[in-house]
């Protein structure tokens, strides 16, 4: 009996460790191309983000973060010195909502954010990155220049209409220059 209880014990802990190896879950983000993500946000700017504010929302049941960006240059909107917008996660105490797939934000990084005004979980028409990993790209400082690459190049995507699951701007992303070219032709 012992022996059988031992290879038991074995397959059981063999169970967990399978079960451990496993995504904890996954998120699906159906591919867009950088035209129609810029033509379907309000908002498109590239800047420093300053500070940002983790916080429950009024209902108490969701963290939600507000990120303030000091704007360098609005490729589409008004024209504005400075932008708050919230994105769904964060950390309150030792508490943390984690957003898989969604934008990952530093303070003294600096981004394209693709925004519009949609509700999160207990907030109504608040200004927000609505296309998770897609609306935002990382600068990236090189001797040729700006750079920007999306974050959902850390993340597979589901393939759109023409089945191309590259994400936009590609997987070595593009110039600051072309990525403001391309977002000014879609919004106009």
């Amino acid at each position: 009996m012992t022996a059988g209880r031992g290879f038991l014990r074995a397959v059981a802990l063999g169970a967990v460790v399978a079960a451990a190896a496993l995504p904890a879950g996954a998120t699906s983000i159906m591919r867009a191309d950088l035209g129609r993500i810029a033509a379907t946000n309000a908002l498109v700017v590239r800047g420093e983000v300053v500070d940002v504010y983790s916080h429950w929302n009024e209902d108490g049941n969701f963290i939600l973060s507000d990120v303030r960006v000091v704007v360098e240059e609005t490729l589409k909107g008004q024209p504005q010195r400075e932008v708050v917008f919230t994105a769904m996660g964060g950390t309150v105490g030792d508490l943390s909502t984690v957003i898989v797939g969604g934008p990952e934000i530093e303070v003294g990084k600096r981004y394209v954010l693709f925004l519009n005004r949609e509700d999160v979980p207990g907030r109504r028409n608040t200004l927000m990155v609505r296309d998770l990993s897609m609306g935002i790209f990382d600068i990236v400082d090189t001797p040729q220049g700006g750079w920007a690459i999306s974050q959902a190049v850390r993340h597979p995507l589901l393939p759109d209409a023409s089945g191309s699951v590259e994400p936009p701007g590609g997987f070595s992303g593009l110039s600051l220059e072309n990525l403001g070219r391309a977002v000014r032709a879609a919004r106009n």
